[in-house]
């Protein structure tokens, strides 16, 4: 049977005649066939973008963060790339450097944004979260705060992805920046996804008084989202190498110990929150994530090259598109769905107008 997903959303989307999952050995356990769709035109927003990372929407106005260290602005049918005033500035290296952007609530009036960057910080790699505003000319932004600082870093594993919350905290996923041994101590903020205020604060009612710590034993998530009751999910990268795969889908509860680095995919122990949906040894490498309003969740696959839906009250993932490659970033907005291609990140075959913003109409 089909996976139950926004059904109006189900019948935008659509087919290009290239094959899913180049780059795989085989499907992971579990993901279901994509079901037939006619072909129809597929809407390129913006091309040629250089390593984008992130989808964000003010009304009918998108940005798109890259990891450089600027911002596309599409509005108006007018592309704009915005510098990002940052001090330290971005710091490009490996899968580091510009990466997570929220639009505040109050956007539209205060045009204050927070991102999560890396930076060099001696001979080390570092990632920090900022408050960041646009001026007035819609031309470029500035730094105007500080929210977190000395966040682990490293060439990879750096996490990124920072969300407000249906309780209005923000949410940070961090990796485990090559030191798997942080993701369980819960003094470390490495390999975790936080919780604070939008101005920095331990939130008093966090799973561990006085720590920004949410949920812990996290390799490297890339992709968080809530479902309409407000159930937290998160998208987590497996190990590389041999064994390799077991990419996860997590539902996300309070204080929980997912388990990295202590067991990986099925495998469970005392006191640990196994996976609802793992990929055995093969990998989809799945980022970002986005929440339909019938419950499921689109994932942004990387090494997959594909749009999958996963359903958390079957434990089913199934394709839904291929195509693009790479895919970083997936977004439902006003009934449209965008995915953001990232074959410009050093491990993707590029042709020449990548990367694209698509919308699936």
């Amino acid at each position: 049977m089909p996976l139950s997903w926004n059904r109006k959303a189900a019948a935008l989307l659509l087919m290009l005649p290239i094959a899913a999952c180049s780059g795989q050995t085989g499907a992971p356990p579990g993901l279901l066939p994509a079901e037939e769709k006619p072909a129809q035109a597929l809407q390129v927003l913006a091309d040629n973008l250089d390593t984008p990372w992130e989808i964000q929407f003010d009304g009918d106005t998108v940005y798109l963060t890259l990891r450089g260290g600027s911002i596309v602005k599409l509005a108006d049918g007018r592309q704009t790339l915005q510098p990002v005033a940052l001090n330290p500035g971005v710091l490009e290296e490996g899968e580091g450097g510009l990466l997570g952007l929220a639009l505040a609530p109050d956007f539209a009036d205060s045009r204050a944004a927070y991102v999560y960057h890396t930076y060099g910080k001696g001979d080390e790699m570092r990632n920090r979260v900022i408050r960041i505003e646009e001026e007035p000319s819609g031309e470029s932004w500035t730094e105007t705060a500080t929210v977190l600082d000395d966040i682990p870093g490293a060439r990879v594993h750096d996490g990124g992805r920072i969300a407000f919350g249906p309780d209005g905290m923000l949410y940070v996923t961090t990796g485990d920046a090559q030191d798997d041994s942080s993701a369980q101590d819960t003094e470390s903020v490495a390999g975790k996804i936080l919780r604070m205020t939008p101005e920095g604060e331990v939130p008093s009612d966090n799973p561990i008084e006085g720590s920004y710590v949410y949920s812990y034993g996290h390799r490297n998530s890339q992709g968080i989202d809530w479902l309409e009751d407000g159930t937290m999910y998160a998208s987590e990268h497996g190990p590389s190498g041999s064994p390799g795969g077991h990419d996860e889908m997590n539902e996300i509860k309070p204080g929980a110990n997912y388990g990295w680095p202590d067991v990986i995919g099925g495998e469970t122990g005392d006191g640990l929150t196994p996976p609802l949906y793992h990929t055995g040894e093969d990998a989809l490498a799945p980022s970002g994530i986005a929440a339909t309003l019938d419950g499921t969740l689109l994932v942004a696959n990387l090494r997959g090259e594909s749009l999958t839906e996963f359903d958390p009250a079957t434990g089913e993932m199934r394709e839904v598109w291929s195509g693009g490659g790479r895919i970083r970033d997936a977004a439902i907005h006003e009934g449209k769905i965008y995915i953001l291609t990232n074959n410009t990140d050093g491990r993707g075959s590029p042709q020449g107008d990548d990367d694209k913003l698509l919308i699936l109409q």
